[in-house]
């Protein structure tokens, strides 16, 4: 696919579905910048797109580090010239113990990853995008089924992703006047490395262990893909895309 002039930035671009939302946006045209922690797995990535990955840029970013973040916007800026979508994407889990006995430091690595590392990087893109020619672009949101409904013992990454989508709505509001738009996608189960230990049961809200189904993390890669290709006059605010038998709905 030749290049389609447009600039997407994927964090948490090293791995799972970051690592295949980029490769589904530079294969389809776009130029990507994708940021992570592991310069190895980011070059695994770009090594994954074969000829598309000359329109990839790799750099090591730290989400719970501003000035990182803003190295990674700088040198996107730099190679590409603008940028039209941002997928925030990058995030952990949080400590599966009792909510009382997590220690202060695990709730706020949480906290910084998942929730101010997410702001800072829409910071950093709205500065980007309000000033380009033609001004506006896209900032999707990876949130979860765990902002709506959670998962026992498992407090930071609920209440962050409970926090992302006040982040989403505010952003695209606030973004209106730039022309930019702000979506999240609330992913369920999709088969990467953070979800492997579904095939051997995870805990239930009635306190049974049960094996949850996963599905093929290109089709959430697909969904981020067809967010990003939408011309700014429309937006999809929330999309939920998730294993169909898993225990979701009726989920508590």
């Amino acid at each position: 696919m030749t290049a389609n002039g447009k600039v997407a930035i994927v964090t948490g671009g090293g791995s799972g579905i970051g690592r295949q939302s980029a490769l589904a946006l530079v294969n389809d045209g776009y130029s990507v910048a994708i940021g992570g922690r592991r310069i190895s797995a980011l070059e695994e990535t770009i090594a994954e797109a074969g000829d598309a990955g000359e329109r990839m840029l790799a750099v090591v970013t730290d989400v719970t580090d501003a000035d990182s973040i803003r190295n990674l916007f700088a040198k996107t800026h730099e190679r590409f010239g603008r940028l039209d979508v941002l997928f925030n994407n990058a995030g952990i889990g949080s400590p599966r113990m009792p909510m009382e006995d997590i220690p202060l430091e695990a709730w706020q690595a949480v906290v910084n990853t998942n929730l101010t590392g997410t702001f800072v990087c829409t910071q950093e893109a709205i500065k980007i995008m309000k000033n380009q020619d033609p001004m506006g672009g896209r900032i999707i949101n990876n949130g979860s089924i765990s902002a709506y409904t959670p998962r026992p013992d498992s407090v930071g990454y609920t209440a962050t992703k409970h926090s992302i989508t006040g982040l989403t709505k505010s952003t695209s509001l606030d973004g209106r006047k730039y022309n930019i738009a702000c979506g999240q996608i609330d992913i369920g189960n999709a088969a990467t490395p953070m979800t492997e230990r579904m095939g051997g049961g995870v805990p239930q809200a009635s306190g049974e262990v049960m094996v949850e189904p996963t599905y093929d993390v290109n089709h959430a890669a697909d969904a981020v893909l067809f967010m990003s290709n939408l011309p700014l006059d429309t937006n999809v605010q929330f999309i939920t895309i998730m294993a169909t038998k898993m225990p979701y709905v009726g989920r508590g």
